[in-house]
């Protein structure tokens, strides 16, 4: 007869998710994550197969976390003004947080970037093909934009997005903001 779980597993996801996305999947150890969480590695091996299994959970809580946001992002009505303001909200919680830094997919896009994991690779995809098809819906908003510079202030918009994960993890909350403002200033 299995044992009962003496733990909730959506709390023991949201300690891991919280350790890998300050230090990511590669620093971050069994032995912290058997701290952070509470529970031993037999436990953690038992829910969720091995750390891979585990940090594929905490991407799909993060994923459900910020669903709102982009489910936000994707219903407004202002176009460049709502990109604008997609990129004040995923950065928000960091002013609000010291010890999480960037959006925890975007940091784990850059660290898998050039790792063959099919199941990251396919979660990271899956969220950045979404993304980019959100910002050229809200550029497609503006009729004087032809289909080129829509691509284009596509890919843009994608890259300074990464950038300004990046930039949340080292920079202070007055140089994000004008690193928005300035992003925005010719689009």
């Amino acid at each position: 007869m299995a044992r009962k779980k003496q733990y909730n597993e959506q709390e023991v996801v949201e300690k891991a998710m919280l350790l890998f996305w300050k230090n990511g999947y590669e620093t971050t150890s069994m032995q912290m994550l058997e701290k952070e969480m509470g529970i031993n590695k037999f436990s953690i091996y038992s829910s969720f197969g091995n750390k891979h299994g585990l940090f594929l959970a905490s991407l799909k809580q993060y994923k459900s976390k910020i669903h709102t946001v982009l489910d936000s992002f994707k219903k407004g009505t202002n176009g460049v003004a709502d990109i604008k303001q997609f990129f004040y909200d995923s950065v928000s919680s960091n002013f609000k947080n010291d010890n999480l830094k960037g959006c925890f997919l975007t940091n784990t896009y850059n660290e898998f970037s050039e790792n063959e994991d099919e199941l990251i690779q396919e979660q990271m995809h899956s969220f950045m093909d979404n993304l980019k098809s959100i910002i050229t819906e809200k550029l497609q908003m503006d009729p004087s934009k032809d289909e080129e510079t829509i691509r284009k202030q596509t890919n843009f918009l994608l890259l300074a997005k990464h950038g300004l994960a990046a930039a949340a993890r080292v920079n202070s909350t007055k140089e994000i903001e004008d690193y928005i403002e300035m992003t925005f200033k010719n689009i």
